[in-house]
């Protein structure tokens, strides 16, 4: 049975060990670092830039940490995500989040260049076949895969395997295009956006939102480029009049995420993977929306594991046991005490996601909970 170290988001005294900073340390000293790493290695810390108005990320603080464990075994850390707006855009987000070498102590790059297609193709799966993994993320010898938990449009919840999976793939391939990259989970079946003239209010939150401007208006009327979308559904999401729709196999997109994650995991040797998961802001959406909403439930904790599997469903089990918070989107649904929240945000089978990856031999949903002492 997996071991997830757990530290309480709570602070009941007034001392640095109490804080989260301080807990975290705890935590990664407590797991051992050097279980997992060797000096002089180049470790990736995976996480997630956000979005100019998403500001809910994992703090830098946190990243720090990490960088600074790392370093205390002599490792060679470096903070990376993948593109997901043009590159040189995507790092001025990243530094207006506040993540930047000097914040985090140690260099900030894009796993997949600058224009997001440096990538190899990488054997997925039954559904995917093969995806392109990101150059750094498939060259690199070891991983911290640091997961901000949260709400997610398509996938229901997003932790550590959508991490992997979202982030871990290169948004595209040179030869072969989105197709081959993350788009690949999007657009199973390539859905065709329709759009409903008639309901459509000329609000432009479908142009503006759209990461690959794939949306356009001329003369009221909705252009769009199937050739460059990559069926993302953020278009979808922020239609208030509801005149977008996207159509989407969440079935299949949910057990693509496992395949995806697969995918990047088999490019590491066994053991050279740790997962850490902030089960903090936890909010609706997810950190690529160009704003973010009050947290859906309370502030829980970290979580840190070396098994994906075991990982997601104490992180699953544990937002299952929360309340929702009053004056958010939970409330605004209806959800009560008891509820699962983040199924009654989205209406997604996001447990569907796990259950695969288990199958998939990434892990086991058995753990056990080791709270800091």
């Amino acid at each position: 049975m997996a071991k997830v170290f757990f530290a309480s988001a709570r602070s009941q005294k007034w001392k640095y060990e109490e804080s989260m900073p301080g807990r975290l340390e705890q935590l990664l000293t407590q797991i051992g670092m050097m279980n997992y790493f060797s000096p002089d290695e180049w470790v990736a810390v995976k996480t997630h830039f956000g979005s100019d108005g998403a500001h809910r990320i994992i703090r830098p603080t946190f990243l720090r940490k990490v960088v600074e464990a790392l370093r205390k075994i002599g490792a060679k850390p470096f903070v990376t995500d993948t593109v997901r707006i043009k590159g040189l855009d995507y790092l001025d987000v990243a530094n207006g989040n506040g993540i930047n070498h000097l914040s985090v102590g140690a260099p900030v790059i894009l796993a997949d260049g600058l224009y997001g297609r440096d990538s190899l193709m990488v054997k997925a799966g039954d559904i995917l076949g093969e995806i392109a993994v990101a150059s750094v993320i498939h060259d690199v010898p070891a991983m911290v895969v640091c997961s901000h938990v949260k709400g997610h449009i398509n996938a229901g919840y997003a932790g550590a395997i959508k991490n992997l999976a979202m982030g871990g793939v290169s948004a595209s391939h040179r030869t072969c295009g989105w197709k081959c990259g993350r788009g690949a989970m999007h657009t199973i079946g390539e859905g065709e956006l329709v759009w409903d003239a008639d309901k459509c209010e000329l609000c432009y939150q479908c142009r503006d939102v759209c990461p690959l401007d794939a949306i356009s208006f001329e003369e009221e009327k909705l252009v769009w480029n199937g050739d460059i979308c990559w069926r993302c559904g953020r278009c979808e999401r922020v239609c208030q009049s509801e005149s977008l729709t996207l159509p989407a196999d969440i079935g299949r997109f949910m057990r693509s995420l496992a395949e995806a994650a697969r995918a990047v995991v088999s490019t590491f040797e066994p053991g050279k993977i740790l997962y850490i998961n902030f089960l903090t802001e936890i909010q609706p959406e997810c950190d690529c929306m160009p704003t973010a909403d009050v947290p859906v439930m309370q502030d829980l904790g970290i979580l840190v594991s070396e098994d994906v599997v075991a990982i997601e469903q104490a992180s699953m089990d544990m937002l299952l046991a929360a309340s929702p918070l009053p004056a958010s989107l939970a409330h605004d649904k209806g959800l009560k005490e008891g509820d699962d929240i983040l199924a009654g945000l989205h209406g997604r089978p996001y447990r569907l996601q796990v259950e695969e990856a288990e199958r998939l031999g990434l892990g086991s949903r058995g753990y056990e909970i080791v709270s800091l002492d």
